[in-house]
């Protein structure tokens, strides 16, 4: 067989997306100012105000594309100006949107943010977000795709009771999982046996690691998890982050950068870890992706208006073995 037509057969073959998410729709409205809100119908005024891209779904599949990976999403939004916004700036960011379920009638969700240095306060109405359903996402779907991420776990109630057989079908079907659960609001962190079983890699923050196997130093866990997940990367913020793959075991520590706002930090590191992972890369490269990414995302307002594109990252990961 001529070379071309050896190429043409393996395009044929290759699935037309890296990534599917399957999560949640929503904008973020940020706001931010040294400022408390107070009751009783006290006025008060903030340094700045943007709309933007939000949910941790949606962050992570703009940071995947900014890096040159084929996304496509599927979630719940209505036909209102919320979900109309979030599909046009996530079609701008070349995530392909042709999966998502519009449900006229309800009302795509929403979240508040308040920024104060390095800390923020949250306010959100869920709307159809939850509404996702491990049905949903078809078997014909999967196989269009190489690899399935989910975060939110917690927020898409919906698609909790279904997702270990989700797992389950992508895996039958050749695709890896990940899972970034994102904070248990009950602090009870239960029925994940099964479900990390499934997972490939596995994205948690330091916190969500201690609290999940109950733990009170983050190598204990990272061993602990790495026993049930083949791949495990932790975030530990101005520490750094550490990920773990059997008895291998990297740490990388955080950039210098100028902090604005670090609303969606998680998710960009999350695309980061999985852009090497997805192209065969050694689990510290990775890792360094993955920080890179994490921390330049936090140079400007809102979870997507700093994603680094790939070159961008790459000046910060070392020579590629």
């Amino acid at each position: 067989m001529a070379l071309g037509d050896m190429k043409q057969e393996y395009m044929a073959q290759k699935p037309p997306f890296d990534i599917l998410v399957a999560g949640e729709i929503n904008p973020d409205l940020i706001l931010s100012g040294n400022v408390e809100p107070t009751f009783s119908q006290v006025e008060k005024l903030v340094d700045s105000a943007t709309l933007t891209v939000g949910s941790s779904s949606a962050i992570f599949a703009c940071g995947a594309a900014r890096l040159g990976l084929r996304v496509t999403f599927i979630g719940v939004c209505s036909d209102d100006s919320f979900g109309n916004y979030m599909l046009a700036e996530m079609n701008a960011r070349d995530v392909d949107t042709s999966s998502v379920l519009v449900r006229p009638g309800g009302q795509t969700g929403l979240s508040v943010f308040l920024n104060r240095g390095a800390d923020r306060a949250i306010l959100t109405f869920p709307g159809l977000m939850a509404t996702l359903t491990a049905a949903d996402v078809t078997d014909t779907l999967l196989r269009r795709s190489r690899h399935l991420h989910v975060a939110s776990y917690f927020l898409q109630t919906a698609l909790q009771p279904g997702l270990p057989e989700l797992f389950t079908r992508a895996h039958a079907l050749g695709l890896s999982t990940s899972l970034d659960t994102n904070w248990d609001p009950s602090g009870k962190w239960q029925n994940f046996d099964v479900l990390l079983q499934q997972v490939d890699v596995f994205l948690p923050n330091e916190n969500e690691a201690l609290a999940l196997t109950n733990t009170k130093e983050v190598k204990s866990a990272s061993q602990s998890l790495s026993e049930i997940c083949p791949v495990v990367a932790i975030k530990l913020g101005a520490d750094g982050a550490l990920a773990r793959r059997n008895r291998e075991i990297a740490h990388v520590p955080a950039l210098k950068v100028h902090l604005v706002d670090t609303v969606g930090a998680g998710d960009t590191f999350d695309a980061g870890f999985l852009y090497g992972y997805l192209n065969g890369w050694e689990l510290e490269n990775s890792l360094h992706m993955a920080v890179a990414c994490g921390s330049l995302s936090t140079s400007r307002v809102g979870g997507i208006a700093a994603q680094p594109t790939l070159e961008e990252a790459l000046e910060y990961v070392p020579p590629i073995r």
